[in-house]
């Protein structure tokens, strides 16, 4: 199973090697412009990605985990001022034994809306503020049990061919949850350094550390580290971005995978 699941996502990595090979290359300023704005969580751009991610090793069977994670972003203007960046993430998993006779599972984890407030006219520090709703969508095995909330922040700026800063946020539970739930109070900090090359090509790493502040012991951290390679273009009229990466957890609780493997597609639809 562990190695089908490879071989699949290799087979899908030369797909789209084929889909770039094949791609049209705009103007060398406006791939810059597109793959600056794609790469701002807070850009007034309309993207859809869909991000593959493959997790080895995973869980005390070291299973291989998959999940596909829809991210679509919307921003809605508020005014001449202000603009609301909406982003709704909902994974599709697939998901090793976890215990005797469990058996793998398959469906929908829980849900997350982010909204951030920002400037319509932001300076060279840009910055977003606003709500993060955990929303509890997700099958057995694969939730909380909670609907959970807390405030979450991007900071960033984006200097010559340059594209960094941060995303973080907290969490808490909302009520006592289902079936007697464990409370949540969940930390999430991603940073992010994205340099851009020539002809849409950029090199990025995306780590996110997360930290469960109700685990105990070597429980309560996971900590990635790692990179890859990606490139903004044109597929006929579509502009796109594709994107390979590879994290290693170097701190990570028990059973949590070792490896992330992501391949991530992202049909963008800047403003005219």
């Amino acid at each position: 199973m562990n190695k089908l699941r490879i071989t699949t996502l290799c087979i899908a990595l030369f797909c789209m090697l084929g889909i770039i090979a094949s791609a049209n290359t705009a103007g060398a300023e406006d791939n810059l412009d597109l793959a600056k704005t794609s790469q701002n969580p807070v850009g007034k751009l309309i993207s859809v990605p869909f991000e593959n991610n493959l997790y080895l090793n995973a869980g005390p069977e070291e299973e291989t985990d998959y999940a596909l994670i829809l991210k679509p972003v919307v921003p809605v203007s508020l005014g001449g001022n202000w603009t609301m960046i909406n982003r709704l993430i909902t994974p599709f998993i697939s998901q090793g034994e976890r215990g005797p006779g469990q058996g793998r599972i398959f469906g929908l984890g829980d849900s997350i809306y982010q909204g951030f407030f920002t400037p319509a006219k932001p300076g060279k520090v840009i910055l977003g503020v606003g709500p993060q709703l955990g929303i509890h969508t997700g099958m057995d095995r694969a939730t909380s049990d909670q609907w959970t909330l807390g405030p979450t922040v991007v900071v960033l700026t984006m200097p010559g061919n340059w594209v960094m800063g941060f995303l973080t946020s907290n969490v808490w539970n909302i009520g006592s949850g289902y079936n007697d739930a464990p409370n949540v109070n969940a930390f999430s900090f991603q940073y992010f350094f994205n340099y851009n090359l020539k002809d849409g090509w950029y090199l990025t790493t995306t780590p996110t550390i997360t930290a469960d502040w109700n685990a105990e012991g070597d429980n309560v951290w996971t900590v990635p580290f790692g990179g890859g390679v990606g490139r903004v273009f044109k597929w006929g009229k579509q502009s796109m971005s594709i994107t390979g990466k590879g994290f290693y957890n170097v701190e990570r609780p028990d059973n949590a995978p070792d490896w992330n493997l992501q391949l991530r597609i992202a049909l963008l639809f800047p403003k005219k």
